[in-house]
């Protein structure tokens, strides 16, 4: 890193009273594209450090990663986890069932206050709270699945993004039309499971599940799925609620800097400015970056900056 987290925390703290002071959120928006980030690109920061990071960097929207908030945990999600390396797959298998056991309980029992106090945490830095990002499998109960909606709602956002699969998607549906909120379910790349968003189809099927459905495109996964992001949007962009920006390469390719895979950032980027379409575009950084996520972000924000100021 060639800026220590000590120092990193040190010019972010002092750039939080300034966002306080000025009374106004973060615009990130470019040529009418607005440009934010999920809060995944930050898994190595906890919570607070991950806000700082979004203000230094000048983001102006979030997609909230629940790891980042469930557990009341303070730990960065990368270290929530890092217990797990090394196990066994009995082990590790063991382990996960308590940590869902640990997670179900307090989703059960956590005052809705305490998101309230998320909420107040992004407005007083001046970042928008866009979607709360909640991926429930199907051990969930009915009750914990409610109580997801609930805490969404407390959130103060009216979009729950998933990663789940078709019958998770279905199990959905009634508390989705409960809440009135929105769920967008987000893309995959793994195309031989019929189970997983991945393909035109599978998103089609859950459209048709509910009113209350949408798209999270990553298009960098579409990509990696064998499809074009740019006919897909244009075809679909009224069901996409948010896009997730990163560089894959084709036939399920790693993810890559920015700029040297398959996926056209640029032209998608492009075509959100040149149709005036009002889906948000999410930076979701998830390549293997040489420097700090707080800067490999910014070059992403960077790159976004560029692709938006060239010509059509």
């Amino acid at each position: 890193m060639q800026i220590s987290r000590r120092d990193f925390g040190k010019l972010a703290a002092a750039a939080l009273p300034a966002a306080r002071a000025l009374g106004k959120t973060i615009d990130s928006r470019i040529d009418g594209v607005q440009i934010g980030v999920q809060s995944y690109s930050f898994r190595d920061l906890p919570l607070d450090q991950a806000i700082q990071a979004m203000v230094t960097d000048g983001l102006g929207e979030c997609e909230l990663f629940s790891p980042h908030i469930e557990g009341g945990d303070t730990e960065a999600p990368e270290k929530q986890f890092a217990s797990f390396h090394g196990m066994s797959r009995e082990q590790m298998k063991a382990a996960f069932e308590e940590h869902e056991t640990k997670l179900r309980q307090w989703r059960l029992t956590v005052p809705l206050t305490y998101f309230h106090g998320i909420r107040k945490k992004f407005d007083d830095a001046g970042v928008r709270l866009y979607a709360y990002n909640l991926s429930l499998g199907m051990g969930a109960t009915d009750e914990e699945i409610d109580r997801g909606f609930e805490m969404t709602k407390a959130l103060g956002v009216d979009i729950m993004t998933s990663s789940t699969t078709l019958s998770m998607a279905k199990r959905l549906v009634p508390f989705a039309d409960k809440h009135k909120l929105i769920v967008a379910f987000h893309g995959h790349s793994d195309v031989k499971d019929p189970e997983q968003f991945s393909t035109p189809e599978t998103f089609a099927k859950a459209l048709a599940m509910s009113k209350q459905y949408r798209i999270n495109l990553d298009i960098g996964h579409f990509v990696a799925a064998g499809y074009d992001p740019l006919d897909y949007i244009q075809a679909h962009h009224e069901s996409i609620v948010v896009l997730h920006l990163k560089d894959r390469k084709k036939d399920e390719g790693p993810n890559v800097p920015w700029g040297e895979g398959d996926t056209p950032i640029k032209q998608v980027l492009q075509l959100l400015k040149g149709k005036r379409y009002k889906m948000p575009a999410e930076i979701e950084y998830e390549y293997e970056g040489k420097n700090s996520s707080v800067q490999e972000v910014a070059k992403c924000f960077e790159y976004c900056k560029q692709a938006l100021a060239a010509s059509a």
